[in-house]
């Protein structure tokens, strides 16, 4: 039977079977092809594409673990959430991404249904973590260890397609495997996240396709019974603008302090009758923290400034006060006015590690006391946070999101 007839029935079998009928949408998106070129396999985080020598030399049950290799990031959109990831390290990148689905693979109770390749990158303490949970650690523990850009290339593979692919990696059918580089493992196949959409609207049409598929395949799963695995049920949670939560949360609680008065007139009615207007009993401030330590940087935070400002020019709080903290708080900004120029006026501070509880003993050793909090982190803090501050506080996380945090959470993607 020829590879593409191969792929044709796993694709049914998979589809049919109770414990990956989940991702019978995602498995239908984009193309599945085969080609000839000396690959293992790729996605592109819609199409994925067989290397016709590699997948020749699987058995069933390795064939079909490959393919839900492939289709389980698209599921998770690995290269559609994580292409700064694969640009910084491609190597640990690609490894990030494999414990996370080979994990998956490897959870499944029918064994005779899939198998991973010879080598698969599997371990348990990844188990129930995201990709850039797991980016985190690896980084830690290769950090010292990662070779100059122009040293440690992958050889063969997909060469010049960008960033190293997430497929299986190990060992081949004949037992040998390509020869590991400053520990890190070496990946066997390429992918091609230079062909993923580029902007914000293409991302998202992607990333909604795939949740579309996804949400239909759950369907069928519930009725089953099946347990869907923690990554992909976090995916279907439901999203909220977090650009519309900062605003309610703001305007709510800046408005909330006013008080009505007679002490002055309002302007705009005195040709008619004297009418009172609102005065707040307290200055209006808003302090807005920074996360510095980690992946709060660059253009997201010039995406968070940048609605900062809008926000704020409307609001017109009197004051805004922009802390910035890793370990520990750096300094801070105050903005009285010019809020329009908030995100092009910002000096980030730090760059260590993390503490957030030092902003809040600097709150309350400052003796502030804002109408409300603003925190943007990307989740790795303390295990304990002590947070005193009294004042409203609102947390944006864009990674750690299985973190709680003491007040209402957004997650940011």
């Amino acid at each position: 039977m020829d590879i593409g007839t191969r792929i044709k029935k796993a694709h049914i079998r998979l589809m049919k079977h109770p414990e990956t009928a989940l991702y019978s949408g995602v498995m239908m998106m984009g193309k599945s092809e085969v080609t000839e070129r000396e690959i293992t396999a790729y996605t592109d985080g819609v199409n994925k594409i067989y290397g016709k020598k590699f997948s020749e030399n699987l058995t069933d049950e390795m064939l079909r673990g490959l393919i839900m290799h492939e289709n389980l990031h698209v599921a998770l959109r690995h290269l559609i959430h994580n292409k700064d990831l694969f640009t910084k390290n491609k190597k640990i990148a690609n490894c990030a991404a494999d414990y996370v689905v080979n994990g998956i693979i490897n959870d499944i109770k029918d064994k005779a249904l899939c198998k991973l390749p010879m080598g698969a990158l599997v371990d348990d303490k990844y188990r129930d973590m995201s990709m850039r949970e797991v980016y985190r650690l690896l980084e830690d523990k290769y950090k010292e260890k990662e070779p100059p850009d122009d040293e440690g290339d992958d050889e063969g593979g997909d060469e010049g397609d960008g960033p190293s692919g997430d497929g299986p990696t190990g060992k081949s059918e004949d037992g040998k495997r390509g020869k590991p580089k400053d520990n890190i493992p070496d990946p066997l196949d390429e992918h091609d996240s230079d062909s993923t959409p580029e902007s914000a609207e293409e991302l998202k049409k992607v990333s909604d396709a795939v949740d579309n598929a996804l949400r239909e395949g759950g369907i069928l799963a519930g009725r089953l019974g099946i347990q869907i695995p923690r990554a992909i049920e976090e995916s279907l949670e439901p999203r909220v603008d977090w650009r519309t939560e900062l605003m309610e949360f703001i305007t709510s609680t800046m408005k909330g302090s006013d008080e009505y008065t007679w002490k002055r007139y309002n302007r705009r009615t005195i040709d008619y009758a004297l009418m009172p207007t609102t005065e707040n009993e307290k200055i209006s401030e808003l302090v807005v923290a920074f996360d510095t330590s980690g992946s709060i940087g660059g253009a997201v935070l010039s995406m968070f400034a940048g609605e900062l400002a809008s926000i704020c020019t409307l609001v017109q709080p009197d004051v805004v006060r922009v802390i910035w903290w890793d370990a520990m708080v750096h300094g801070e900004q105050i903005f009285t006015d010019n809020y329009e120029n908030i995100a092009a006026l910002l000096k980030p501070l730090g760059g260590g590690g993390t503490n957030v509880s030092s902003v809040s003993r600097y709150i309350v050793e400052k003796k502030y006391e804002p109408d409300c909090v603003v925190v943007f982190t990307d989740g790795y803090v303390e295990d304990s946070i002590q947070w005193n501050v009294t004042a409203p506080t609102m947390w944006f996380v864009t990674d750690n999101r299985s973190r709680s945090f003491p007040g209402k959470v957004v997650k940011v993607d």
